[in-house]
């Protein structure tokens, strides 16, 4: 028995001698070179079309970091933010263990609205890849970056509001705000007196809305909607209930 024991005692103790100097021998770990965007550059300027989501929109290419000491894997994000403001408040887009990384117009569409970025507004963008090594993401390394030029579209239906009781008449519609909270749409605008109004859908009149009791109801292809006084109006509209709300201010 006493020899079994000063055998597991050796057994443990040349383990743990082998197992330190694994470890001594092991290097650790470093920065040395940051990656270097390529693609997209400055340049880029894209307006983003929701009638070809699979089209390829652009592809980032940096050149691969590099770390001293022991080999890892190195994971790559791509990183949004608005210009100027130094990546004080970044939205991480995409990652990859590769140095490019495709996107759809819909991917990048997503990208911008995840970014904070409003849809039909052309926005500047400030793009850059920070490298990152093992499961904590240490040890990063930011590239340079660019200042991108995107105009996104919504993810949700884009209704509008069009009529001679709008400032622009029934030359063009003016789009309507979306809340992803309450699902409903609105919009504060002037109305003119003795104007009608009308909502449609991707200004088209394939789906459009009026109201042909004037109850605050909508009805498909419904009457216009006339305005008796000439001011400033909130208007919220419920398209999956059908109803709207219209409020002088």
């Amino acid at each position: 028995m006493k020899n079994i024991i000063r055998f597991l005692i050796a057994f443990i103790s040349i383990t743990a001698i082998s197992c330190t100097d694994e470890v001594m021998d092991r290097e650790a770990v470093s920065t040395n070179a940051a990656p270097t965007l390529k693609t997209p550059s400055a340049s880029f300027d894209l307006v983003l079309d929701k009638n070809k989501p699979n089209d390829l929109a652009t592809t980032f290419v940096w050149d691969y970091a590099t770390y001293n000491g022991t080999s890892t894997i190195v994971t790559y994000s791509i990183e949004f933010a608005a210009a100027g403001t130094k990546f004080a408040n970044p939205t991480v887009v995409a990652t990859s263990t590769s140095k490019f990384k495709n996107f759809t117009v819909n991917e990048l569409n997503s990208a911008a609205l995840s970014a904070g970025f409003a849809p039909f507004l052309k926005s500047s963008v400030d793009v850059r890849v920070l490298s990152t090594v093992g499961t904590t993401g240490s040890l990063s390394q930011p590239s340079n970056f660019y200042t991108i030029k995107l105009t996104p579209y919504p993810a949700w239906p884009n209704w509008g509001i069009i009529g001679s009781a709008t400032p622009t008449g029934w030359d063009s519609d003016t789009n309507l705000d979306y809340d992803l909270a309450t699902k409903k749409y609105s919009i504060t605008m002037l109305l003119i007196a003795g104007g009608e109004f009308k909502f449609r859908l991707d200004d088209g009149w394939a789906d459009n809305f009026g109201d042909n009791g004037n109850n605050l109801t909508l009805d498909a292809g419904g009457a216009n909607i006339p305005v008796a006084v000439t001011g400033t109006y909130k208007i919220v509209i419920d398209f999956a209930e059908k109803t709207y709300t219209i409020t002088k201010l």
